[in-house]
């Protein structure tokens, strides 16, 4: 039986991640903001700490609290975040700072106060929710999309530091799954743009028509991340979602056709080779 550090365990995926685990027996610490939810507790343990992950202050006491009562960390995921929608020029500084604060530093610190105890226990899995934004970003999500890449490039980084220690990394990338993300609990709209009405503007009205009838299903993504923790050998990366797939495969193709089409300038910049 594996002990789960969960944040953002008040619905959605993180909701669905913490029943599954609690229905076969694992242990859950998982994070909410204010009063947990009614839960389907199944065989498991669940200790519920509420933790703003964006204040800086919180990290530290979170995990120690969690190592107090569970005794131990196997799988951290770092679930808990929100996006903010909007055309890049209409962003503030706050919507911004706020949106990394959340996103991208309170699961850096999450993880450097997990590292060390994951370390000395001689392994862990450091799971970072990500999306297929950060890989495929559409108008409308470029500073949703830029947190998301941050997390994908701090989980390919730290998994080459942290495999000698046996500890994983894996950052997965959901696509559209049918969960609240795309209302006001989870979603942030930046002041609309006229200007971008061709582009943000309908991107905006897709993501309205949408909300509700995604084609992802949480429970089933749940159990897929079940599965990625108790493989001997977990991937790096990992697509949840027929819609990931696509945008992935497609937004490789084009930056495999970039690279072929202009790999002669690309090389230009190297020092002559000595003859």
């Amino acid at each position: 039986m594996k002990t789960w550090f969960i944040t953002g365990i008040s619905r959605g995926l993180g909701k669905a991640l913490a029943e599954a685990a609690l229905a076969r027996g694992d242990t859950v610490v998982g994070t909410v903001r204010q009063d947990a939810p009614d839960f389907a507790r199944g065989k498991g343990e669940l200790h519920v700490l509420t933790l703003d992950v964006a204040d800086p202050a919180a990290a530290g006491p979170a995990i120690t609290e969690a190592l107090d009562r569970a005794g131990r960390i196997d799988v951290l995921v770092n679930n808990a975040g929100y996006g903010l929608l909007g055309a890049v020029e209409a962003a503030s500084d706050a919507e911004v700072s706020r949106l990394f604060e959340t996103n991208v530093f309170g699961p850096f610190r999450l993880i450097r106060a997990a590292l060390p105890h994951m370390r000395r226990q001689g392994g862990g899995h450091i799971v970072n929710i990500t999306s297929i934004a950060s890989r495929a970003p559409m108008a409308g999500s470029s500073l949703y999309a830029a947190a998301k890449s941050a997390m994908e490039g701090l989980s390919q980084g730290l998994e080459q530091e942290a495999k000698a220690f046996g500890v994983r990394v894996t950052a997965v990338a959901p696509g559209g799954f049918r969960t609240d993300f795309l209302s006001d609990h989870s979603i942030r709209r930046s002041q609309a743009e006229d200007a971008y009405a061709d582009n943000v503007g309908k991107v905006m009205a897709h993501f309205d028509e949408i909300a509700g009838r995604q084609g992802g299903d949480p429970d089933r993504a749940a159990t897929a991340i079940l599965t990625l923790v108790d493989s001997a050998e977990p991937p790096l990366h990992l697509l949840l979602g027929s819609d990931a797939l696509r945008r992935a495969r497609e937004k490789l193709d084009s930056v495999i056709e970039d690279i072929d089409q202009w790999e002669g300038l690309t090389r230009s910049t190297d020092f002559p080779a000595e003859v």
